[in-house]
């Protein structure tokens, strides 16, 4: 099954990953899904990012990553050849200072950032503690697909989750 996956990069630099590697971590995150996907993920600077934050939840900062899941009619779904999930918009700046006080490369935060959005693309959320516990042994299985060790492990005063 094919995906269709587009990366947009709004800000580019030498550190970051390939877009080989980008549509690796989203593939990896879609491997639970029947149907071919099709998915944008943006890679935007801090600006940007700030204006869609306070856009769409109201919130006048920067932040890692936001999703927007799609929301199509039933009828215009049905006529689609991939399931369209929605968009993933990414903020370098804000990753990169993250990796940093987290000790983990670009790379692995952002593989995990990805992997974090496209189940959020999928329907999981963090809303309670059982939804949270299973979307991030979901996300720690997929990274360790790629060899990517635990996030959330790293975390101070976070327990590791079995």
């Amino acid at each position: 099954m094919q995906h269709v996956i587009d990366i947009q990069r709004q800000v580019d630099a030498e550190d970051l990953p390939d877009e080989a590697g980008l549509v690796r971590w989203v593939t990896g995150a879609l491997q639970d899904q029947t149907q071919a996907c099709e998915l944008t993920v943006r890679l935007v600077d801090a600006e940007e990012m700030r204006a869609l934050n306070l856009a769409y939840r109201g919130k006048d900062y920067a932040t890692n990553v936001l999703s927007f899941p799609a929301d199509l009619p039933e009828e215009i779904v049905a006529q689609m050849p991939e399931r369209l999930l929605g968009d993933l918009v990414l903020c370098l700046p804000v990753l990169r200072r993250e990796a940093a006080e987290q000790g983990k490369t670009l790379a692995e935060h952002m593989a995990h950032l990805l992997v974090h959005g496209c189940l959020h693309l999928q329907g999981y959320d963090h809303e309670d503690d059982a939804q949270a516990a299973e979307m991030e042994q979901k996300e720690i299985h997929i990274l360790a697909l790629e060899g990517i060790s635990n996030p959330y492990e790293q975390e101070a005063g976070r327990p590791e989750l079995p």
